[in-house]
């Protein structure tokens, strides 16, 4: 699809908001509309060649009294989800009476198969029909999706009975998945203040992909290969990771296929992430998206990955996931206390007001330890990872098992203001657990804080981005792994430390005893 196609259907779904939704909602609740909308008019049109046919399967699992029908259902369909109402969206917009209009939409999303539903439910998007409904406004956002001016379908329509002439290209899913990230982006971009606490910048996981995959890119195979995100967002990482794997096996000519796995806590963000897999066709990827707390419900216990991402949240409380584990003095998790230098019991528990370096330890928990690979990490994390904790504190016990262990390769300082939502310090940590040679035993130091390109116009606290040459240097930076300006290099021996209490006597000037 080119460009001018891209941006009309992106700017003609962006206007639905201000031509229907302006008098009704605020600004920061359109997406509340327009991100379900967008999923359910896609697949919408993915199912409409299909209807029939899951309509006949459906009547006859009725017929048979058979409960369990998704398999059935979804193979009528063609695709990982179904629709088995009586109705197409198209359908909807003949309903002259909005109660009538109502209860049939009702109808029609009450058809769609449970891997959809749980995505309308987290979207809380039912809670929005009354609100349309009584607006008068629901007909409207219907025929806009609908127009016959954008096609999401992946079809082609054509301008002819022929079908000679295309009028309007298909949509393929990846060029779908491309509109959907970058309508979440605008929004994001809208409301930037709620949207950086889970929303990294794309420039910083482009180089965050980069630090993980390029140092390997010659030793990758005809595999099949993991990828998973603890704190997983809107899935940015993941996808990004995904592309940025398939493109360099596509370089050396290889062929390989990823698994992605994610877990996130934040109900919208959960449902964009597996929205956006959905749409870019990839339904059997969505199914591992997981809802839910990875500090105190882990829902990958026994799993280990080759690559994992992550921007965990920093500075927010996790005493909540603290008692659920049995509160902070109590946890056993083998994630955050372990076994190490003869102490069964070594506590890597931080204080409960800050959380982050949980999700780095829960990653290493997750490393390869039996591939030629091992398992690579790139993380986001603030200053508080590096410098909180005094020795024998959790934190400070974390950095040394991560150290001594010889996982970590190498920390970046990223420019300041490079987030949507604050302006502080933020590094990126890089692990392996099966470091090159000549990276035994050290950690590369990294100073990017003055490698940026001042942007136009401020996203919030974002006042600067890393533009491809850019992170092309830090990664050649990393690469080179030599001592300069922006690089120093250290033994791991060098970051340990001990903290000794010295007591002085005390002295009483009141008295002096016989011998002076």
């Amino acid at each position: 699809m080119d460009n001018q196609t891209y941006n009309s259907i992106v700017s003609f779904i962006w206007g639905i908001a201000d031509d229907c939704l302006r008098d009704v909602y605020v600004r920061g609740k359109y997406r509340d509309v327009i991100l379900p909308m967008t999923v359910i008019r896609r697949l919408d049109a993915v199912l409409e060649e299909t209807k029939p046919a899951v309509l006949m399967m459906k009547e006859k699992l009725d017929k048979a009294g058979i409960t369990n029908q998704t398999a059935a259902l979804c193979y009528a369909a063609g695709q990982s989800f179904y629709n088995s109402s009586p109705f197409c969206l198209r359908d909807l917009t003949s309903r002259a009476k909005k109660q009538t209009l109502k209860a049939d939409f009702i109808a029609y999303l009450d058809g769609f198969s449970p891997n959809v539903q749980e995505i309308l439910d987290k979207f809380k998007f039912r809670n929005q029909i009354d609100t349309m409904v009584d607006a008068d406004i629901l007909g409207a956002v219907i025929e806009k999706f609908v127009s016959p001016t954008i096609n999401l379908s992946p079809n082609p329509v054509y301008k002819d009975e022929e079908k000679k002439e295309i009028r309007l290209p298909g949509l393929d899913n990846h060029t779908m998945g491309l509109i959907f990230e970058e309508l979440i982006r605008r929004f994001n971009e809208e409301n930037n203040e709620e949207a950086g606490e889970h929303f990294t910048p794309r420039d910083v996981v482009e180089l965050m992909a980069d630090l993980i995959f390029i140092p390997i890119a010659d030793k990758i195979k005809d595999a099949t290969y993991s990828c998973y995100d603890g704190a997983c967002g809107t899935g940015g990482m993941l996808t990004v990771a995904q592309a940025r794997l398939l493109e360099l096996a596509e370089k050396t000519g290889k062929k390989v296929s990823i698994h992605l796995f994610g877990q996130e806590i934040n109900p919208e963000t959960y449902a964009i992430a597996k929205s956006d897999l959905l749409l870019q066709g990839q339904g059997d990827q969505a199914d591992h998206i997981v809802f839910g707390s990875t500090l105190s419900n882990d829902q990958f216990p026994s799993y280990q990955f080759d690559f994992m991402l992550s921007n965990p949240p920093y500075g927010k409380s996790w005493k909540v996931d603290a008692e659920k584990l049995g509160g902070k003095k109590d946890i056993i998790d083998s994630r955050f206390v372990t076994y190490f230098d003869d102490d069964p019991k070594f506590s890597m528990i931080p204080r409960v007001s800050d959380g982050q370096l949980l999700f780095l330890l829960n990653n290493v928990s997750k490393m390869k330890k039996t591939t030629e690979l091992g398992s690579r990490i790139a993380e986001v994390h603030n200053g508080s990872s590096l410098f909180t904790g005094d020795a024998g504190s959790g934190e400070s016990n974390a950095r040394r098992y991560l150290i001594e262990n010889d996982l970590v390769e190498a920390i970046i300082a990223l420019p300041e203001n490079m987030f949507y939502n604050t302006g502080i310090g933020t590094y990126i940590w890089v692990l392996s657990n099966n470091k090159a040679e000549h990276r035994k035993g050290k950690i590369q130091l990294i100073d990017a804080t003055s490698l940026k390109s001042p942007l136009r116009k401020n996203l919030g606290n974002k006042n600067c981005e890393l533009t491809p040459e850019i992170r092309r240097q830090i990664v050649d930076l990393y690469m080179s792994f030599e001592e300069n300006e922006y690089s120093k290099i250290f033994n791991n021996n060098e970051f340990g430390y001990w903290k000794v209490t010295v007591l002085r006597p005390a002295y009483n000037r009141g008295w002096i005893n016989p011998e002076g």
